[in-house]
């Protein structure tokens, strides 16, 4: 596939290639020069992908039955009827 470079450095992505890699609009792509001296493109992991990556990734440290967003609930009320009761 042959694209062209327009007189504001714009590339069009051929729709084929955009479909596989899942290149929308909005997606960003990181751009460098190889060793030998070709152009790499690749795109990067939208912030959505990223954050389902990462997600559930520390459940292996914590205890058995434990409810980590529970305690937070559990502490925040306890901190806000101290806050009241001031």
């Amino acid at each position: 596939m042959i694209t062209t470079v327009t007189g504001k450095n714009q590339v069009t992505i051929p729709a084929k290639l955009a479909q596989s890699l899942d290149i929308h609009p909005g997606t960003k792509l990181d751009w460098s020069i190889s060793q030998d001296g070709m152009l790499v493109c690749r795109p990067l992991p939208s912030r959505g992908a990223l954050a389902r990556q990462v997600m559930g990734m520390g459940r292996k440290w914590l205890p058995a039955n434990a409810d980590p967003i529970a305690d937070l609930l559990a502490e925040r009320q306890q901190e806000a009827l101290a806050e009241a009761q001031r």
